[in-house]
Order: C-alpha cells, then sequence, then structure tokens
C-alpha cells in the first residue's frame, strides 16, 4: 500500500472516498479544512461598491457616480421626471451621492471602531442569544437540516418538507422559537437605547443593527449559515453557488410608523439570501417578490408574501424584492446575505464585470484573490490504493 505521499495530489478541499474494511466506499468529508482554509483567506470588494448602485431615497431609484459630468448626462433627464427640477436639487443630490462614497471608502475603518467601541462598553441585557444554541432552533428546522445531511438527502424530499412560494424558487421554513425571536429583539432594543455609535445596516435601510458590529458573527451567524443554512442551501440553489457559501453580511432591519416605513424594490449583493420575521406586533409590511434583476422591469411578475414570525424565506440575492409599506406597531426581521466566492468571483452581481478587487477588513462582499475556494473536486482513493 503506497504511503500518503504516493497519493494524487488533493486540493484542501476535496471529498476522499475510502474503502471500509468490508469493501464498502465511504466518504470522508474535508468540511473541517475548508473551515480552516476560510479562517485564512482575505475578502475584498469590488471597486465598483464606490460607484455603483448609490440608493437616492427621495427618488427611489439607483444611481452610478463616476463623476459629475457623467453623472448629469446619464440621469439629469430622468431626475427631472422624479421631480429633481431645479439645478439647487441637483446640487443637493450630488452633496448626498458624496457623503454615500465618502461613507462607503470609510465603512470598514469605522465598522471596526464601532466594534471596538461596542465591545469595550456594552453589556448585553441577553448574553446568551450571542452563542447559537439548538434549543434557539424550531425542531422542524432541525429536522429539515438533518434530513439534507442524510444519505436520502435530495430536492423532491426537502420540497416535500418545506413550503414553495409561486414557482419563483422562494421557500419558507420555520427557524427560531418564538421565545428565541422574543430575547433577541429585546437584545436589539437594549442596544438601541444605548449611546454606542451604530451603523445603517446598508444603504437602503436607516433603522437596524450591524451584527458584526455587535459581536454576533464568529459564534451565531457564521454556524447558523456553515452548519444549519448551508446544507439547506446547497440543495436548493446548487446552480447559485448554495454548496459553498463561504462569507455573509447579517444585519437586522426594523420599520415603524416613525421610521423605516417600507423597502424599495432591489436585488441583493449575496448569492443567496435568508430573511427571517422576528416580530414584533404589526400589520401589513408584506414583502414583494418580481423576477431575477435579468427580467425587464415592464415584463416582472409580482408575488406577494407575507411575514410569518420565527419563519425564514429563502431566495437568490439576484431575485428583485421590495417591502410594502407598515401599518402600524413595529416589524424586525434579520437578514443574512450569504456569499459564495466560487461564484462571484467570476462576476460581480452588482456591476455585472470581472470584479477589480479592493483589499477591506472583514468579509468584505466576499470576493477572494483567487478562485482557491471551488468547488471541492472527488478523488476515489479506493481506485489507486
Amino acid at each position: 500500500m503506497p504511503t500518503s505521499d504516493s497519493f494524487p495530489a488533493l486540493s484542501r478541499t476535496s471529498t476522499i472516498v475510502v474503502c471500509s474494511p468490508t469493501g464498502r466506499r465511504e466518504t470522508m468529508s474535508s468540511e473541517r479544512r475548508r473551515q480552516t482554509q476560510l479562517r485564512e483567506q482575505t475578502f475584498h470588494c469590488c471597486a465598483c461598491f464606490y460607484t455603483d448602485n448609490i440608493f437616492l431615497e427621495d427618488y427611489h431609484m439607483h444611481v452610478r457616480f463616476q463623476d459629475e459630468q457623467q453623472f448629469r448626462k446619464e440621469y439629469e433627464g430622468v431626475l427631472k421626471s422624479h421631480g429633481c427640477r431645479t439645478e439647487e436639487h441637483l446640487k443637493s443630490v450630488l452633496l448626498k451621492i458624496e457623503k454615500e462614497v465618502q461613507r462607503r471608502k470609510r465603512l470598514g475603518e469605522q465598522s471596526l471602531e464601532r466594534r471596538l467601541a461596542i465591545s469595550q462598553s456594552y453589556k448585553p441585557l441577553h448574553p446568551q442569544v450571542y452563542v447559537l444554541q439548538d434549543s434557539f432552533l424550531a425542531p422542524k428546522f432541525l429536522e429539515i437540516v438533518r434530513f439534507c445531511k442524510s444519505q436520502d438527502a435530495g430536492l423532491d424530499g426537502l420540497l416535500s418538507r418545506i413550503q414553495s412560494i409561486s414557482d419563483k424558487r422562494i421557500y419558507r421554513f420555520p427557524v427560531f422559537t418564538q421565545e428565541f425571536c422574543s430575547q433577541f429583539i429585546e437584545e436589539m432594543e437594549n442596544f438601541e437605547k444605548s449611546e454606542l455609535p451604530k451603523g445603517r445596516p446598508n444603504s437602503m435601510n436607516n433603522y437596524g443593527v450591524l451584527l458584526n458590529e455587535l459581536g454576533f458573527d464568529e459564534r451565531f451567524i457564521a454556524p447558523l449559515r456553515e452548519k444549519y443554512l448551508q446544507p439547506v442551501t446547497s440543495i436548493l440553489y446548487p446552480d447559485y453557488g448554495g454548496r459553498y457559501l463561504d462569507s455573509h453580511k447579517a444585519f437586522v432591519v426594523k420599520y415603524s410608523l416613525s421610521e423605516d416605513l417600507d423597502l424599495s424594490s432591489h436585488y441583493d449583493n449575496a448569492e443567496v439570501t435568508v430573511n427571517v420575521s422576528l416580530g414584533k406586533e404589526f400589520t401589513e409590511g408584506n414583502l414583494y417578490f418580481a423576477d431575477m434583476r435579468q427580467v425587464p422591469a415592464n415584463e416582472r411578475r409580482y408575488v406577494e408574501v407575507e411575514h410569518v414570525v420565527g419563519q425564514g424565506l429563502v431566495h437568490r440575492g439576484e431575485h428583485v424584492h421590495g417591502a410594502l409599506p407598515i401599518a402600524s406597531g413595529e416589524r424586525w426581521n434579520l437578514i443574512v446575505w450569504m456569499r459564495s466566492a466560487t461564484v462571484r468571483n467570476r462576476l460581480c452581481p452588482m456591476c455585472d464585470k470581472t470584479p477589480q478587487l479592493v483589499e477591506t477588513l472583514g468579509y468584505g462582499d466576499g470576493f477572494t484573490q483567487s478562485c482557491a475556494l471551488q468547488a471541492p473536486e472527488t478523488v476515489d482513493v479506493c481506485a489507486v490504493i
């Protein structure tokens, strides 16, 4: 029998098929080595982050800004049709764009500063919610995950265990218990009351919490993605990197009559998104889904989806969607944008070009320097022993 040095070269993400003493072939997972590799990766954002998809809230539109001449040429006429009719109005828009561009350029640095301040001064109300436990998860969700990890796992079996929304590959299933949702919201509200610095969840939501800044990334969101959500997405979205989701951005958003009321139509900077309704008491504010972003706006078909507390909606990031106005109460949602370097390293989903990488802090936008985290190759060791 050859030594390990005699085996064919294996990537760190290879799945190794070995022979048991009875001669039956068995699979030895390389997930542990893969996770070690992920922790050693440096993630990047695409240069388009500083120029593209800048949301103008007053006009409910996204724009690209390289310089004033380009912007005026592409958008001055469109903005006039939306009510931006004077030079004064246009200069106000340009000032807001410049402020947003500067915010994006300093985002990593400022986020790190906020996280440090929070870690030094914030006293959690419910410290236990910062570490993911099975008891937080709905029993039905645990059953679904067990099935997805079993030898019987398959799309038909999974679809019989979750709810399909229309024919748009949108799915719903329980994720958290009611008790956990209540405690989690109480923790978010406790942080909101503090005087500590807070960052916006994204360029469209003004109210909510960036969970990495509050300390949820390593012991809550990362294991939620790796151990529980990825087995599900690997079956639902194999064509969108569902099996190789190696980074994320997680945040909580809040809607109320005195804060954000709704969310304009958009798509996510993610391969796969999970959106979990946490509560509280609210009316209206349903989500709506159109088609994938490549479908022209005048050809899109819409479906409206109600929130169910404790349950998550999972969909492809490029699926155009939004939220209707809330009518009363408060609505809190946990959103995780899950990303696959294997997919996005080839084409940036925000500019549709080969990504121009810019080094940043943390997960960035999920890009890596190379396709080292490619889909694993399967090597049959039985054939070479």
